[in-house]
């Protein structure tokens, strides 16, 4: 297969992700956050990217462990620095609010 096909193939495998991303985080992570009373305003475009690269993560590591075992892109994806980059950059709020949870209840000691 020529290089302009995978290239094309590789671009619209990411807009996929996207629209799933989407079509998920208008759908289901809406709900989500009104269950728990939390307003989904705001910068939205964030939850939607991070949504659709954790997909990209889950659907790569899939693909490249189990389903498909002699294909070089998956296996090139995994060893990208960026890659992994990215996914500990969609992860950095979630552990930085925990830290901060964590770090504030041991500085009250208890106390209100």
């Amino acid at each position: 297969m020529s290089v302009w096909k995978k290239q094309v193939l590789k671009y619209f495998e990411i807009i996929g992700y996207f629209v799933i991303g989407f079509i998920l985080t208008e759908n289901v992570l809406r709900y989500i956050y009104e269950y728990f009373d939390i307003h989904f305003m705001g910068n939205v475009w964030v939850n939607w990217f991070g949504l659709s690269y954790l997909l990209f993560f889950i659907c790569t590591i899939t693909c490249s462990q189990i389903v498909i075992n002699n294909n070089s892109i998956f296996r090139k994806r995994i060893k990208s620095i960026t890659f992994w980059i990215f996914l500990l950059a969609l992860f950095m709020p979630s552990l930085s609010l925990l830290l901060k949870v964590k770090i504030h209840s041991n500085s009250t000691n208890g106390r209100f």
